[in-house]
């Protein structure tokens, strides 16, 4: 059985191509934006990732919860500062966000058994 990451990185793969195929101008500039935001600029990517993770978490969205998990993996994002920036997103969304929380944990967790 697949985990958690692999099927989140397969339909947002999957899903994504879907999208571009469909060669719209409007969608292809968003996504060109959002890539173009967390690429190296005054801020490293690893601090912006940090932001982004800590930002999805206070909008309740799991999907770029675990996206911005997985970038902030490969950022070399310690489980330590993880927690911190899980703590931040959940003071400012307050205890609405605790299983959002919970799944990003469990996410976490996963990303390490890779």
């Amino acid at each position: 059985m697949e985990n958690l990451v692999s099927q989140f990185d397969d339909y947002r793969s999957r899903m994504n191509d879907r999208i571009l195929s469909a060669d719209n101008k409007i969608l292809k500039r968003i996504f060109n934006l959002d890539t173009n935001t967390f690429s190296e600029g005054e801020l490293s990517v690893k601090v912006k990732e940090m932001i982004g993770l800590s930002s999805s978490l206070v909008l309740r969205c799991d999907d770029c919860v675990r996206y911005h998990l997985g970038k902030c993996h490969e950022a070399g994002v310690t489980e330590k500062e993880i927690f911190e920036i899980l703590s931040i997103g959940t003071l400012i969304g307050g205890t609405i966000v605790i299983p959002h929380l919970r799944r990003a944990v469990e996410y976490w967790d996963e990303l390490n058994e890779k």
